[in-house]
């Protein structure tokens, strides 16, 4: 499929992708994983397909078959979860038309992006769909939890869009997008990882001790994370995403803040 004209009135030199790429692959029902992008530090971009409408989940490779694939959808948004989520933001919301989501710490590291919405400790986009300020990994990384996932309104994928995986098509539950908050480490396992770019190791853990007080009772059945997932080993999603948060030892993780680290 073609991608989409530019629009008449933009605000800047836009030019189609050069790179062909390819299409997202579906995960579970209603959920695609897109490819990972060295515009966002290798990187996972979610394309989730809710009852309450489409959303992008940080933006994937400026490619031929993404941009494809999004055109098709019948709507949607984009939601930032870091600013290492942003990638060509500008670009996909020019080609697309649709708003995007940041948190406000961040919202000064896109100008000229149109339809740029802002929040600051909680946005409630429906009410199956919450983003929450969890700041750490950058200033204004945020995550989004989305109940009632599992169950697709239409045939996002489109011709050979491919099936979900057989494992877990058919169940449902609710996903939490948690962008770099937590980085897999082991095929079922995800922990908060520091970088040369972390922004605040003291307010990363306050941000899972309030998350894990926050979420609903048994919440979440799923996580997604927006880092690579080379250490799943194959998997794409984690299950037992409450299970995880919980497990995780944040007094442990706080040691570690005592030892000389210029990320800290």
């Amino acid at each position: 499929m073609p991608v989409p004209e530019a629009p008449a009135a933009a605000s800047y030199a836009w030019s189609p992708p050069a790179e062909a790429g390819r299409p997202p692959q579906p995960v579970l029902p209603g959920l695609w994983l897109f490819a990972p992008s060295r515009d966002s530090h290798g990187g996972s971009a979610w394309w989730l397909e809710h009852l309450d409408g489409g959303l992008l989940i940080d933006c994937p490779g400026w490619t031929e078959a993404n941009l494809a694939f999004l055109a098709r959808q019948a709507g949607g948004r984009i939601v930032l979860t870091s600013r290492e989520g942003h990638g060509r933001c500008r670009r996909f919301q020019q080609a697309l038309g649709w708003p995007v989501l940041v948190q406000e710490q961040e919202a000064y590291l896109l100008p000229g992006v149109e339809r740029l919405e802002t929040f600051a400790a909680a946005r409630q986009l429906s009410p199956r769909l919450h983003l929450l300020w969890t700041p750490g990994p950058t200033p204004g990384s945020c995550v989004l939890l989305a109940s009632g996932c599992g169950a697709p309104t239409g045939d996002a994928g489109g011709p050979g869009g491919g099936q979900p995986d057989d494992d877990l098509a058919g169940q449902q539950g609710d996903i939490l997008f948690c962008g770099r908050l937590l980085s897999p480490t082991a095929p079922g396992l995800a922990a908060p990882l520091r970088t040369a770019r972390s922004f605040h190791w003291g307010r990363w853990l306050g941000s899972l001790d309030a998350l894990r007080r926050r979420l609903p009772p048994d919440s979440p059945c799923w996580i997604a994370s927006g880092a690579g997932l080379g250490a799943l080993r194959g998997g794409k999603v984690i299950k037992g995403g409450r299970a995880l948060l919980e497990e995780l030892d944040l007094e442990a993780l706080a040691a570690a803040a005592a030892s000389p680290n210029p990320a800290s």
